[in-house]
């Protein structure tokens, strides 16, 4: 069976996306893979085995079309509304918390933030099918 290992994405910045990121989800640089016209960074945490891939490709000034086709990345907490709260102290502008229901039964409690490229990533309380 195939198994998940890592997501990638395109970003501007290196240093602020890794501060993004271990900021607002605790994910460290595991390594970090230079090369001529690009630079590989993947950031990891001891919670997942999952990895996030940065990928900086040297001399790109313009920011990156997301397009449609992108949706979000998503990730488990432990305590949604305190995560909500750290997250819009650190200035990440967090969106408001929403609770998705069907049939009168709470499926998620989530909210949405941005990466400093306009990446959407989901931040959904743990439990259930999202732990």
């Amino acid at each position: 069976m195939a198994k998940a290992i890592h997501t990638m994405i395109r970003v501007l910045d290196e240093a602020r996306s890794v501060d993004f990121y271990s900021k607002a989800f605790g994910l460290d640089v595991a390594q970090r893979l230079d090369f001529e016209t690009f630079t590989l960074i993947y950031l990891s945490n001891a919670d997942t085995p999952f990895e996030v891939e940065l990928t900086v490709n040297k001399g790109r000034t313009e920011p990156y079309a997301l397009g449609d086709g992108y949706g979000h990345l998503a990730v488990s907490v432990a305590d949604l509304d305190s995560e909500h709260d750290r997250l819009g102290a650190l200035g990440f502008n967090p969106k408001k918390i929403v609770e998705f229901n069907r049939d009168a039964a709470l499926i998620a409690r989530f909210f949405f933030i941005e990466d400093p490229d306009g990446y959407k990533i989901e931040v959904l309380q743990r439990g259930g099918r999202f732990q």
